[in-house]
């Protein structure tokens, strides 16, 4: 069952600046009407920080509070962060969004690979959503055996002809680039402490280190395959039904490790590497990062052109918008997703890019207001994107703060 306590007001904490008062009174109402357990939202505008707000517990069970230094396990919400790194790598002239994958990585070749782009493989594209090869936890840790695995993957479709989301395997092939492109051929996790998180001082990582106290670390509840028939009018009833049968690509996308919301509580996958799904961190660190990008990339040394790349609108598939695992049209470029019309975030301008992540939480820049926007959570909903408590807040800061309605239709996703 989904978990569900009752948090006191005495609970919530943390500021909002002057005019920033609204969104301060939807996180209120998230732990007083929506279910909230434990959770955190932080925005910067303009590369200073207006909201800084966390409350609830870490973990429901023991009421340990959740604290301004919690930290907590943010699923796809990892994706826009680990894809920083490929931008770095491409402002540094290390890798090129336009070239052939093989270029860089010739194993990549197989299997009818060799004219597949980065681009088309960071946008969802190359039909590389499943491996078919199990691999255990720790076969994961061995990244030599998993980069031979990915590279002998036969694509699930014609790349460029469609997309289907990547759920787990975007974060190995981006992994695999990084270490292929930096000439010191560190993994993803390490080029990310190195030259992201220690340039921004950001309390975020991909493959959790030792050094980490786990008493800091949130508890995720989730729900029970069961339940989300139970929540139809939430999540896409085509993907319900596909993730039930084990040989489809939607269910066999979500495996290899079985994305159980429960399984990610556990030290082992918290500390591999698993750059689309296990990063863990402050959910300040994550719209400090967005923040540094939304407001030039000075921070990172990020050039025109990879900034107007992360900006510009998204080149879909051949074959129309329709996601190929989650059965609802989705949008992709370079590791993030953009705006489209069931999905709206940032401004009118469109220029906004971020990923959410599995039960809620959302991280993403918006560079057309200098908005860099972070909110995690413990307690795992049903929508895959548009969940009521994080739109809340993100719908006060365009509406009531900003002034700027995103354009957003129905989030039912059917």
């Amino acid at each position: 069952m989904v978990f569900k306590i009752d948090v006191p007001p005495e609970m919530v904490h943390g500021e909002a600046d002057e005019g920033y008062g609204p969104v301060a009174d939807q996180f209120r109402r998230n732990f007083a009407e929506r279910g909230e357990v434990g959770a955190a939202c932080v925005i910067y505008r303009d590369g200073v920080k207006v909201v800084d707000l966390w409350g609830g517990y870490r973990d429901g069970h023991t009421r340990a509070p959740w604290l301004a230094d919690t930290m907590v396990l943010l699923f796809s919400t990892t994706k826009g962060i680990a894809s920083l790194a490929c931008a770095v790598a491409h402002s540094r002239g290390l890798l090129d969004y336009d070239a052939k994958v093989a270029t860089y990585w010739p194993e990549f070749a197989q299997q009818r690979k060799q004219d597949v782009t980065v681009r088309q493989l960071l946008s969802h594209q190359a039909g590389l959503c499943a491996i078919d090869r199990h691999l255990s936890v720790e076969e994961l840790a061995d990244l030599d055996l998993v980069a031979a695995a990915i590279a002998a993957q036969r694509p699930a479709w014609t790349p460029s002809t469609q997309h289907g989301y990547h759920a787990l395997s975007l974060g190995w092939y981006e992994g695999e680039l990084i270490r292929r492109v930096d000439p010191a051929h560190r993994t993803l996790g390490r080029f990310f402490a190195e030259e992201i998180a220690a340039p921004l001082d950001l309390d975020f990582h991909i493959g959790l280190p030792q050094s980490v106290d786990r008493e800091r670390i949130a508890r995720l509840y989730g729900y029970t395959q069961r339940e989300m028939f139970l929540h139809l009018h939430q999540m896409p009833w085509r993907f319900v039904l596909a993730v039930t049968k084990p040989r489809s690509i939607s269910a066999r996308a979500f495996a290899n490790p079985k994305a159980t919301i429960e399984n990610y509580n556990r030290l082992d996958l918290q500390t591999i590497e698993l750059p689309a799904v296990n990063g863990i961190g402050r959910v300040d660190s994550v719209a400090k990062a967005y923040s540094a990008v939304a407001v030039g990339g000075t921070a990172l040394h990020l050039g025109r052109d990879t900034l107007d790349a992360l900006s510009q609108p998204a080149i879909p598939p051949r074959n129309g918008l329709r996601d190929v695992v989650l059965r609802v049209d989705t949008t992709f470029s370079l590791g993030y997703m953009k705006p489209f019309p069931d999905f709206r975030f940032g401004s009118s301008a469109g220029l906004a890019f971020g990923t959410p992540g599995l039960g809620g939480s959302f991280g993403f820049a918006d560079p057309d207001t200098g908005i860099g926007f972070g909110y995690g959570m413990n307690r795992c909903g049903f929508h895959l994107w548009d969940d009521p408590r994080e739109v809340s807040l993100r719908n006060a800061l365009y509406v009531d703060v900003l002034g700027e309605m995103p354009q957003r239709r129905d989030s039912s996703h059917r």
